[in-house]
């Protein structure tokens, strides 16, 4: 309260909200608070969790490799020549050699003349959008794209237009609409590769028709498709056949890479543009020595052992199987990562409990990171999991199901 003459005037606390929030008490009470659960062992695939032994199959560890011992020996290595962090941004004191070796291979890998490292996935997207994307100029994403294109879009002066989950035929007629009322600014086409909570695939080709008939340059985020999809794991676009008809791929290491950061690969000019004006390379501190040393060690075992890849196939396949034949609904999950639709929040969070205290780990989403009436389990695996572990996962499931009504 503040006194201005003889009037008393109130003002509202900005930490109001704050000490009015009670969501996450409310479900902690109920005891099936399934969030900052920590670790009390290294993310493989099996855990311990609150000093509970689990079967992980919520991690994004696609390929194994956060404990392979190359990629391990490698992240001790550059910390021992470099030390543990790089004290300042790429664009100043903070670029290694290693960077740019790192940045060379992740060009040559994805098929692109160039490439950038940032901090962070969320950064490579917030820095993209908001340095290509200006005034007059339009982006259009997908309804379910990762939060970081979304505040990417937010950050730019552009305007922002979405079409329906993977619906080629309404992005078509959003596009349209844009070039008809809009102006003959620039277009963006952001989407997910491969959509994380889903586990569905864009429809890159059709995308890739629209976006040459109206002008667009397309930007596919390949966080969870980098070293899942393609022949080599190059991505979304190496599945396709399409890797020189996308623009822009951007990547993360914390994913396949077991490491921690981001990059996009173009075209050279558009890379050097994006590394003297993307705000958030520019102001952040560069990716430690052992991070970048363990993505370059990941990429060589990518290389000399495609068989992870394959096992990580014939893992996803198996419980995507699994589970539609005890009855419970997937979506259109058509990669290693297997929803299980549930419906509501509390009833997946009821889910996720159940599952943890018979020691399988998953992952419950609720909205918005899936749309309302929608919470589903997310199951993920990895190349390493054993057919044991995936047994009792199944067994756990099927338990764990039939006790709350979702199959016969």
């Amino acid at each position: 309260m503040h006194t201005k003459g003889n009037t008393e005037v109130t003002y509202h606390d900005i930490f109001a909200k704050c000490f009015n929030f009670d969501d996450a008490d409310n479900v902690k009470a109920m005891g099936i608070y399934p969030y900052f659960h920590p670790l009390q062992s290294a993310p493989g695939d099996e855990v311990v969790v609150d000093g509970h032994k689990c079967i992980m199959v919520g991690s994004n560890n696609y390929l194994g490799l956060v404990n392979h011992p190359k990629v391990k020996e490698a992240a001790a290595e550059a910390s021992r020549k470099f030390g543990s962090g790089c004290t300042g941004s790429r664009f100043l004191n903070g670029t290694l050699d290693l960077h740019l070796e790192l940045e060379e291979r992740l060009a040559k890998f994805t098929g692109k003349e160039a490439a950038q490292v940032f901090s962070t996935g969320f950064q490579t997207n917030l820095g993209v959008i908001s340095t290509l994307v200006m005034k007059n100029d339009a982006v259009i994403i997908d309804r379910q794209v990762h939060a970081c294109i979304v505040d990417g879009c937010r950050l730019s002066y552009g305007k922002l237009y979405k079409f329906a989950h993977n619906d080629m035929d309404d992005l078509e007629r959003v596009i349209t609409n844009v070039r008809n009322n809009n102006s003959r600014g620039g277009l963006m086409i952001a989407v997910d590769g491969v959509f994380s909570m889903e586990g569905d695939i864009i429809d890159l080709p059709r995308l890739v028709e629209i976006a040459k008939k109206f002008g667009a340059r397309i930007l596919v985020d390949d966080a969870h498709g980098i070293g899942v999809m393609g022949d080599t794991g190059a991505g979304t676009a190496e599945h396709f056949g399409l890797i020189d008809e996308v623009d822009m791929t951007m990547g993360t290491f914390s994913k396949s890479f077991a490491s921690l950061g981001g990059f996009v690969a173009a075209d050279a000019k558009v890379i050097d543009y994006i590394k003297h004006t993307a705000r958030s390379l520019i102001f952040s501190a560069s990716i430690p020595p052992a991070n970048a040393a363990a993505v370059l060690a990941a990429l060589d075992v990518m290389e000399a052992e495609p068989e992870r890849r394959e096992r990580l196939w014939k893992n996803g396949r198996r419980m995507k199987k699994e589970f539609e034949d005890l009855g419970f609904d997937t979506g259109h999950s058509a990669t290693p990562i297997v929803p299980i639709v549930v419906g509501g929040d509390l009833d997946a969070f009821a889910f996720w409990k159940e599952l943890f205290d018979n020691g399988v780990f998953t992952n419950p989403v609720i909205s918005p990171a899936v749309p309302p009436g929608q919470a589903m389990i997310r199951t993920s695996y990895t190349a390493t999991h054993t057919d044991e572990q995936l047994d009792r996962v199944v067994e756990v499931v099927a338990k764990v199901g039939r006790a709350k009504g979702l199959i016969s």
